[in-house]
């Protein structure tokens, strides 16, 4: 049965790339950003519509899930797909260019939610060949923290589930290559705000006033000796100062700074070791400068943990599945970004995985970058390497 599932779905898969590829440009046409993916979600659930699954909202913002029951009972696996935007102006000549200004799908989630939407209608149009459940989990805000994930895990996203799988197109991996890790794979995440207040006065008196610039330019400095003296050596962080807002005049000392930054992870018990340290150092720098500060810190997306053993059954099935376009499957090792399927691999055990989407030319198109671009090939190989987990998942349990 495995095998004419897996054989029936790559036929209907093949059929429907065009497809895939219409839904992508549309969805990149017309990005949302997170928590304001109002008529995204409208697009997905119409898709659905008049389809045999079962179809609800979930969590606080625009989550859907769709659920696909089999012919037989079985075990439940869920299968997620963001699909938020961000605020970024799009700088490529494409014929489905954003049409939103200041707003566009420069990390691929119009590329996840395609694939798995035309995966889902031909797992559906299957159905009578599964014996189990199917959830797909289409998840709006991943990129703002504190996600989409959460809310729908407290909705009940993952009543019943398994397992979870999820899929990331990589623009900086060859097109053609899949790449997965097990265990620790995707740093934890902290933001902190922070404002110095001192006291403002002229340039010419500064024994008169507490200059807040000279705070702020003292912690930037002092907060990088929180990874290389207070971490071990073999344990991985950084901090970042992202934004450092001081504008003034020549001859003004600056009464308050404000500073933006972001802490990485990949062990949790790392990330209350940075917190404190960046609170101590925050501390002296008040006394030194007589000065007073304001922390906002949000500790948000946990370090993502494959489950070893169901990464190692993943990456069998996509070995022994010689899937055409695929010339690679190898180790990713860790990846620098955070992500909030996170939340997910803390429940149930999960596998995140990469699918290279690297444009043709080779060249070089970041995530998050105006500029960015994926190879739509991809696409394809994203939906028959999720379908490949689906059809083994369901024969081996």
């Amino acid at each position: 049965m495995n095998n004419e599932l897996q054989i029936a779905l790559m036929r209907k898969l093949d059929e429907h790339e065009d497809e895939i590829i219409k839904i992508r440009r549309y969805l990149h046409a017309h990005p949302e950003t997170s928590f304001h993916e109002k008529n995204t979600a409208r697009y997905i659930k119409e898709f659905y519509r008049h389809l045999d699954c079962d179809l609800r909202d979930c969590g606080d913002g625009y989550g859907i899930l769709v659920d696909i029951h089999g012919a037989r009972p079985g075990k439940c696996l869920a299968l997620r797909a963001d699909f938020d935007a961000l605020a970024i102006q799009e700088d490529n000549d494409l014929p489905f260019k954003s049409q939103n200004p200041g707003v566009m799908h420069a990390c691929g989630h119009d590329g996840h939610t395609a694939y798995m939407m035309v995966l889902a209608k031909c797992l559906i149009e299957l159905k009578e060949m599964l014996n189990g459940t199917v959830r797909i989990i289409h998840q709006p805000a991943e990129e703002v923290s504190p996600g989409g994930a959460l809310s729908m895990i407290q909705d009940g996203a993952l009543d019943g589930v398994d397992n979870v799988v999820g899929i990331h197109v990589m623009s900086t991996m060859p097109t053609g290559t899949i790449q997965l890790h097990p265990g620790p794979t995707q740093t934890g995440r902290a933001n902190f705000d922070l404002t110095f207040v001192g006291k403002g006065g002229h340039a010419s008196m500064p024994q008169l006033s507490h200059d807040a610039i000279v705070a702020g330019s003292y912690f930037v400095t002092t907060v990088q000796t929180v990874v290389s003296r207070r971490l071990n050596p073999f344990d991985v962080g950084s901090v970042t100062i992202g934004s450092f807002d001081g504008a003034g005049s020549y001859n003004a000392i600056k009464e308050s700074v404000s500073l933006k930054g972001d802490v990485r992870i990949m062990d949790e018990k790392t990330r209350g070791i940075i917190k404190s340290s960046i609170q101590k150092v925050i501390k002296g720098i008040d006394d030194s400068f007589d000065v007073h500060s304001k922390l906002k810190y949000d500790d948000n997306y946990p370090v993502l943990d494959n489950s070893r053993s169901f990464t190692a059954e993943i990456e069998k099935w996509l070995k022994e599945a010689n899937l055409p376009r695929v010339t690679a499957i190898k180790d990713s090792g860790f990846v620098n970004a955070s992500e909030d399927f996170s939340y997910f691999a803390q429940v149930v055990p999960s596998c995140f995985f990469y699918v290279g989407c690297q444009p043709a030319d080779g060249g070089n198109y970041p995530h998050h970058s105006p500029e960015f671009m994926l190879n739509e090939k991809s696409l394809l190989i994203c939906a028959k390497a999720m379908g490949t987990v689906v059809t083994n998942y369901f024969a081996l349990h």
